[in-house]
């Protein structure tokens, strides 16, 4: 009797799958983007109570949590097929530069620690592994990737401010000609040289600065530059 009251109408029959699982959760905020996702929309969106919701996660944290692992993970990831440590290093840089610059949230929660090192283990030690095969140690191949991922959100993260200041009406650096323009004294001498400078030059991009980092890396190791340029030209890096 038992078995056939929990089997009756508005009761999931034993052996039915659940309607939600973490992957499904995860699926879901990845559709609906980091950006202002909460647990009300992600509910509305599975079309379950948001008390379901925390039968597969704790809170808040935990969804963004779920849902930033998932984004990583959904992008393709560059493949060792044997480049030169250097178009390796830049490849991974672009990786890092425009998965975080398509996902500014993503990369809040990356800063705040919510990827989660279990999640890009494989990653690193596939990272690590190409460079050590060429070389480096594992500290220095450690070294270096961490000096190009740097270098790589530092440049997504200044296209976010300025993309964020376009879409409000005005870029940093019109910003910036308003502060200069209306500071005491007009006293910001290298700051408004800079601004009028940067229309005639433009800002470095990414793969500059990436490349910059990879002349010093070169020095660093004693490589000589011009075979590493050489590999980046030839992988049009």
């Amino acid at each position: 009797m038992a078995h056939t009251a929990r089997s009756s109408v508005g009761v999931r029959p034993v052996g039915r799958p659940p309607r939600i699982s973490r992957q499904l959760i995860a699926e879901a905020a990845h559709e609906l983007g980091l950006d202002g996702l909460t647990l009300r929309a992600v509910a509305a969106h599975l079309d379950v109570s948001i008390a379901a919701l925390y039968g597969h996660v704790s809170g808040k944290d935990d969804l963004m949590r779920l849902a930033a692992e998932h984004s990583a993970a959904s992008v393709p990831i560059p493949q060792d097929t044997g480049q030169h440590w250097a178009v390796w290093l830049q490849e991974w840089a672009a990786y890092n530069h425009d998965i975080f610059l398509a996902r500014p949230a993503l990369l809040a929660q990356y800063l705040e620690g919510a990827i989660p090192m279990e999640t890009i283990a494989a990653n690193v030690d596939r990272i690590l592994g190409a460079m050590v095969r060429q070389g480096f140690t594992v500290v220095d191949a450690n070294a270096a990737y961490e000096e190009v991922t740097a270098v790589a959100l530092g440049s997504a993260v200044m296209a976010t401010r300025e993309r964020a200041a376009i879409e409000s009406g005005a870029s940093l650096r019109a910003a910036h000609q308003a502060v200069v323009a209306d500071h005491p004294g007009h006293d910001l001498p290298y700051l408004e040289a800079l601004l009028e400078a940067i229309p005639l030059v433009g800002r470095r991009t990414r793969r500059d600065r990436v490349t910059t980092a990879l002349r010093g890396i070169a020095a660093e190791h004693g490589i000589e530059w011009s075979s590493v340029e050489a590999e980046l030209v030839r992988a049009q890096l």
